[in-house]
C-alpha cells in the first residue's frame, strides 16, 4: 500500500517574525553587555560629579601678590674709587644725606693739585700782565704829554715866523719849514691819541678775557673739589637700605649700581597675571584681599606691557585702609575684579578643562548609568566655576574630573 508523503511548505510568516525578533534581542543584549568601540566602562567612584546650576557669575581672578616698597632708588656713586669704609649696614634705616659709603680716589686728588697749581700760575700771569699794561699806559701818556708840548712850541714858532714873514723879515723857506714842522707835530699828536684809544680798548678786552679765563679756572677747581666731596656716597631719600653689594677695597666705577634704598613711605603689591587677561587689566581696576579677618580694597596702579613666560606684571596699591604690620616680602592672595556680576549657567571648576579646552563635557543620564559626550561653549571663568554659554542646562549632572583615560570616547558606562 502506497504511503502519501506530505509536501514541505517551507517557513511560514510567523516563523520569520520570531527569527527577526530573536536576532534583534540578541543584538540588543550584545550592545548592552559588550561595550562598543566609542564607549568605555568606568568606575563611578573614581570620578568627580557636579551639578549644573544657574546663578550669579562673579568675574574675578585670584592672584598671588608680594609686598614691595612703593619705590626703589638705586645707589650709584657719581665718582669712582676704592671702597674705604662702609658706614651703614644692609637693613638699616637711613635719612636723606646720610653717608653710606666712603671712597678714595688718588687720581682725583692729583687732578685737584694740578688744577690749583694751574690756577695759581694763571693768577700770577694775570697780575704780571696787569703791571705790564699799566706801565705801557703810563709810557703812552708820557709820550702824549711830550707831543702836546712839542706841538704847542712848534705852533708858537710857526705863528712868530708868520708875522716875521708878513713883515718881510725872514725868507719864505724859513716860514714854510716852521709851518710844516707845526703840521707834522699836530698829525703826530693826533696819531698818538688814536693809538692810545685803541690801546685802551685792546687792554680792556684782553683784561676781560683773562679775568673770564681766570673765573673759569676757579669754577673748575671748585667743581673738582665738589667731585672729591662726592666720594662720600649719600642717601638721596629717607628709607631702608635694602641692598649694599660692595666690599672694602673694591674698586667701583662711576654710575655702577652698588645697592638700593627702599622707600618706606608706602607699599605696593606686585603680582603676575596670565597673558590671557592682558586686554582686560587696566589702571584703576579694583581688587581685594582678606587679612586679619577683614577685607581690604586695592586698585591697579600700573600695568607693565611686557610679557615674559606667558605672564605680565602689575602693581597694586591699597585703596584706603591697609592691614597692620605689613612687611616687605609678604605674600597675599588677591581677588581682582574684571567685570560686573551676571546671571549665567555655571559649572564648578574641574580638571576636565585641561583635556577638552572647554569645548565638550560628559553629561550623566537620568538614571546615572551612563555619561554622554556633549559639545558645549564656555565663556569666562573664575577660581570657582566656569560660565557656560551654550550646551548645558540647569539641573544636569556632569563629570568634572580629568578625562585623560577616555577623552576619545563618546559614552562612559558607569559602574
Amino acid at each position: 500500500m502506497d504511503i502519501q508523503i506530505e509536501k514541505n511548505k517551507g517557513l511560514q510568516k510567523r516563523h520569520v517574525v520570531y527569527i527577526v525578533l530573536g536576532v534583534a534581542v540578541a543584538l540588543l543584549l550584545l550592545w548592552i553587555f559588550i561595550p562598543h568601540a566609542s564607549s568605555q566602562s568606568v568606575n563611578a567612584n573614581s570620578l568627580t560629579f557636579a551639578d549644573v546650576t544657574y546663578g550669579e557669575f562673579n568675574d574675578y581672578i585670584r592672584l598671588n601678590g608680594q609686598v614691595k616698597p612703593i619705590s626703589v632708588v638705586q645707589i650709584s656713586p657719581e665718582e669712582g674709587g676704592i671702597v674705604r669704609e662702609k658706614v651703614v649696614d644692609e637693613g638699616s634705616y637711613v635719612k636723606k644725606g646720610d653717608v653710606i659709603l666712603r671712597l678714595s680716589n688718588s687720581n682725583l686728588d692729583l687732578q685737584i693739585l694740578n688744577a690749583e697749581s694751574e690756577l695759581a700760575e694763571k693768577q700770577n700771569l694775570l697780575r704780571n700782565t696787569q703791571v705790564t699794561m699799566q706801565q705801557d699806559k703810563l709810557n703812552n701818556e708820557t709820550e702824549k704829554v711830550q707831543l702836546e708840548i712839542d706841538t704847542k712850541r712848534k705852533q708858537r714858532t710857526y705863528l712868530q715866523y708868520k708875522r716875521l714873514y708878513d713883515e718881510k723879515l725872514i725868507s719864505r723857506e724859513e716860514y714854510l719849514q716852521a709851518e710844516e714842522d707845526y703840521e707834522l707835530a699836530s698829525q703826530q699828536h693826533k696819531l698818538v691819541e688814536e693809538r692810545l684809544v685803541q690801546d685802551s680798548i685792546y687792554r680792556t678786552i684782553q683784561m676781560a678775557q683773562m679775568e673770564e679765563n681766570l673765573d673759569n679756572m676757579r669754577q673748575n677747581v671748585l667743581l673738582i673739589r665738589e667731585r672729591k666731596n662726592k666720594l662720600d656716597v649719600r642717601a638721596v631719600i629717607d628709607g631702608e637700605l635694602g641692598l649694599l653689594d660692595v666690599e672694602l677695597g673694591q674698586n667701583i666705577s662711576a654710575g655702577q649700581m652698588v645697592g638700593q634704598i627702599n622707600d618706606l613711605s608706602g607699599v605696593k603689591i606686585e603680582a603676575y597675571i596670565d597673558e590671557h587677561y592682558i586686554d582686560r587689566v587696566s589702571n584703576g581696576l579694583p581688587a581685594a584681599l582678606d587679612r586679619q579677618g577683614s577685607r581690604f580694597s586695592l586698585k591697579v596702579r600700573k600695568v607693565y606691557p611686557e610679557v615674559r613666560d606667558g605672564r605680565f606684571r602689575t602693581d597694586l596699591v591699597f585703596d584706603g585702609q591697609m592691614p597692620d604690620n605689613v612687611r616687605i616680602g609678604q605674600t597675599y592672595y588677591i581677588d581682582m575684579q574684571l567685570g560686573e556680576p551676571t546671571e549665567s549657567v555655571l559649572v564648578p571648576k574641574g580638571t576636565f578643562f585641561q583635556a577638552t579646552g572647554g569645548k565638550w563635557i560628559f553629561v550623566v543620564n537620568e538614571d546615572g548609568s551612563r555619561a554622554y559626550r556633549r559639545e558645549i561653549r564656555i565663556g569666562r571663568q573664575n577660581p570657582q566655576c566656569y560660565e557656560v554659554l551654550d550646551g548645558l542646562e540647569k539641573g544636569e549632572r556632569v563629570i568634572i574630573s580629568g578625562y585623560e583615560g577616555f577623552k576619545d570616547k563618546d559614552v562612559l558606562i558607569l559602574k
